[in-house]
């Protein structure tokens, strides 16, 4: 890709600013979605969305740190934990465990994961990532990275005919989001180049401004089907208040976790930890074909997964929800052509500032549903089709890579996920399991062998 900015790259310090705020806008969404996600299920109000706000700064600054600010990508609360998450409450419960204990059981189990990741990454060190390529050839994290935006897409749709206060009516909703996503490909594919560096900022603006413009109407006219903005976030909000931190919220809980509630938490992080590395893998070949330099070598998958795995436990010990290297966060540097890391460090500096004053948090929190389902229109969009555009180099006239690419897409696009007990394995996990078992099945059989087969002709 034609980069305007690359890795090593230096704005000036008013664009660092404004790109700092265009990939915060751009994670914003699902990071503190998490939470939220978490508190619905449970009905408790037991993460809050400005310590996840704070979690997702340090953990990118550990990423950025342990891969020496050569990797273009900010770490966010990870959907893939929610499970786990929920594991640990409701599996503290369930034994006659406090709270506290539970928000130490989400602590704990952060610590398993990021050991997965820690173990994985003294491997490669030793033994080379070659095992890696085999275990998972392009034919694999191709379409697993497709899936990955395509299993969002539903969310996406749902989100853009969503108001965020009640009555609003879903036309009001679809015209803002569709505002929303033609501002910001017009933006991209007609501005100039300061405008297509910003995109997402001003299409998120033209969505918000179409909205208040609806809801004031509303407001003089007293129909509520125009109202789909929540102002209620500014009221007693304060100035500046300290996030709820996961670690504090624990205090006196620790001495109550026994055995049993260490295995629950075992069963419930471990294997979501080789989910998501599987992830992490898929989303660094993703970023290499964007930026063109192979980041599984330089910086190397080892600091990659270190910077990962540290900065998920560090999310957590804050923020009460792991972290994970973000589709949005690369889409935003594929739409934008913005690779600089500097960008990357503004956006962790400014989720920590954020998270301390109290009205830039609830001003988030008022930005429609249905403005920021037009922006993952696109983000989601552009993750799906980075992997896509991976399988070009897998030879689909192989009955081999056809078969593995249809089943990992078909599992991916269906969602399949399979549940024992409390421990799930989600969509990406299932795509993932599937594709590995159904190409190791038929890696006898060598390209070109097949050349005669029914099913090619």
């Amino acid at each position: 890709m034609n980069l305007i900015y690359g890795i090593k790259d230096k704005p000036r310090f008013g664009q660092v600013v404004l790109f700092a705020i265009q990939q915060l806008l751009a994670i914003m969404a699902a990071t503190i979605a998490v939470p939220a996600a978490v508190n619905g299920v449970l009905e408790q109000n037991l993460l809050s969305a400005s310590a996840a706000l704070f979690g997702a700064g340090c953990g990118s600054i550990c990423y950025l740190l342990f891969t020496k600010s050569s990797s273009p990508v900010f770490l966010g609360s990870s959907f893939a934990f929610i499970p786990s998450i929920i594991s640990a409450f409701s599996g503290a419960a369930a034994i006659g465990l406090s709270v506290q204990a539970g928000y130490w059981g989400i602590i704990i189990g952060a610590a398993m994961a990021a050991l997965v990741y820690v173990i994985i990454a003294i491997v490669i060190k030793f033994c080379g990532i070659r095992w890696i390529y085999k275990l998972m050839p392009p034919v694999i994290i191709g379409p697993v990275v497709a899936t990955i935006g395509l299993s969002l897409s539903g969310s996406a749709v749902s989100s853009i005919t969503s108001s965020s206060a009640e009555g609003g009516s879903v036309y009001v909703c679809l015209i803002c989001g569709l505002i929303t996503l033609a501002v910001t490909m017009l933006a991209t594919t007609y501005g100039k180049k300061s405008l297509k560096l910003i995109p997402f900022i001003i299409g998120i603006l033209a969505g918000y401004i179409a909205a208040a413009v609806f809801y004031f109407i509303g407001k003089a006219t007293g129909n509520a089907a125009l109202i789909v903005i929540d102002y209620s976030a500014f009221v007693n909000c304060g100035f500046v208040r300290l996030p709820e931190f996961a670690v504090m919220l624990g205090k006196g809980g620790l001495a109550e976790v026994n055995g049993t509630y260490l295995l629950t938490l075992f069963a419930a992080y471990v294997p979501v930890g080789f989910v998501v590395f599987a992830e992490h893998l898929a989303d660094h070949e993703n970023l290499s074909t964007i930026v063109g330099e192979n980041l599984l070598e330089t910086p190397g998958l080892t600091r990659t997964l270190l910077g990962d795995g540290i900065g998920s436990f560090v999310g957590t010990v804050f923020g009460g929800c792991p972290n994970t290297t973000y589709g949005e966060s690369i889409a935003c540097v594929a739409i934008t052509r913005n690779a600089s890391t500097v960008s990357i460090w503004g956006a962790a500096v400014a989720c920590i500032i954020f998270s301390f004053i109290s009205p830039l948090v609830a001003f988030l929190n008022t930005i429609p549903a249905c403005v920021m389902g037009g922006v993952c229109f696109a983000l989601y969009g552009f993750i799906a089709v980075s992997g896509l555009k991976m399988l070009q180099k897998v030879n689909l006239n192989e009955n081999r890579n056809l078969f593995v690419a249809s089943i990992i897409l078909v599992a991916g696009v269906g969602n399949m996920s399979v549940s024992f007990g409390h421990v799930a394995i989600r969509t990406t996990a299932c795509a993932l399991i599937l594709g590995i078992l159904a190409n190791v099945m038929l890696s006898g059989k060598k390209e070109g062998e097949n050349d005669d087969a029914p099913m090619q002709k």
